[in-house]
């Protein structure tokens, strides 16, 4: 990529975890093992809810997105990572960057978006019984997710538009192993104001919104489960949104962390090791969650593979 006058650089370091060569094939085998195992399981639940016919309901339409885009979001880092370790290089291009900026905010973003639409499709089913199927409506379902990907799409296509006119003049080396936005931005020599602004305003907001959805939600479910009168029936109620407030809370709570550990410790190295929890550890739990406790998988898994299911 041809570029002018020191304004611009054609290629960005990503430092990792280690720079130490020993560690190299420990860090390799680890990452690809969660990432084999992220993609095949999210694979399964997608095969599983789209070939078992009694799973074609909204919530397991909203998980089988929830699990393409814990694909795409593992995928958007962990193979580059992978490909670097393998090669022994650090270098990513300045297109790829940006590439892989874009793709890793738009996942993040849909993330947290289909959660909440899956948080609102239990308090429909828990505190609307009666009405669910009218309200849940697959007019409705394909909209909620519609606009999931437009609100995530704006969102990354402006933040990233926002970097290209950046000028990057000293080192460029993110202590990171992936093209973290604000890791980019310390890099620039260009004033990164508007640049700041914005990031700041869509975490607030991203960070903000959909948890406030997702509390609120949860705060009738609460509320409608505690009216029920049958210990057998408050049990039936919270076991159907018990697997969905466990991702919730895993998200959520990692996500938090990465944030709070970097804010505490000052270390990119920890934020980079935090990290993980959310982008590589929660969308590798996430079929397992889902799967374990979950009577209308293991069913429609038992039909497809043969294999009983614990």
């Amino acid at each position: 990529m041809e570029l002018d006058n020191d304004t611009h650089i054609s290629e960005f370091l990503l430092l990792g975890f280690s720079e130490e060569a020993e560690l190299q094939p420990l860090i390799f085998g680890l990452f690809l093992s969660m990432y084999l195992i992220t993609v095949f399981g999210n694979l399964l639940i997608i095969l599983v809810v789209s070939s078992a016919s009694h799973l074609h309901t909204p919530m397991y339409f909203f998980l089988a997105n929830l699990s393409f885009v814990d694909i795409c979001f593992t995928s958007t880092t962990v193979p580059k990572m992978l490909w670097n370790i393998q090669t022994q290089s650090k270098v990513i291009t300045y297109a790829g960057c940006i590439t892989q900026m874009h793709f890793f905010i738009l996942c993040a973003g849909l993330d947290i978006f289909l959660l909440t639409v899956m948080a609102y499709d239990r308090f429909v089913a828990i505190c609307h019984p009666l009405h669910y199927t009218v309200i849940m409506n697959p007019w409705l379902c394909g909209l909620l997710v519609l606009v999931s990907w437009i609100l995530s799409a704006l969102n990354s296509l402006l933040q990233t538009l926002m970097v290209l006119p950046l000028s990057f003049c000293t080192g460029m080396k993110i202590p990171h192993f992936f093209c973290d936005l604000s890791q980019v931005l310390r890099l620039a020599c260009s004033d990164t104001f508007l640049n700041d602004t914005m990031m700041y305003f869509a975490t607030v907001l991203l960070g903000g919104g959909p948890p406030a959805g997702i509390l609120y939600s949860y705060s009738k479910i609460v509320s409608s489960i505690r009216g029920i009168s049958s210990a057998q029936g408050k049990y039936k109620a919270f076991s159907t949104c018990a697997s969905h407030l466990s991702v919730v809370s895993l998200f959520c709570c990692t996500g938090l962390g990465v944030y709070l550990s970097s804010a505490a410790t000052q270390s990119s190295r920890s934020g980079a090791v935090a990290s993980v929890m959310y982008m590589v550890v929660t969308p590798m739990l996430n079929p397992f969650i889902y799967s374990l406790r979950n009577r209308d998988i293991k069913r429609a898994l038992k039909r497809i593979t043969g294999i009983p299911a614990m």
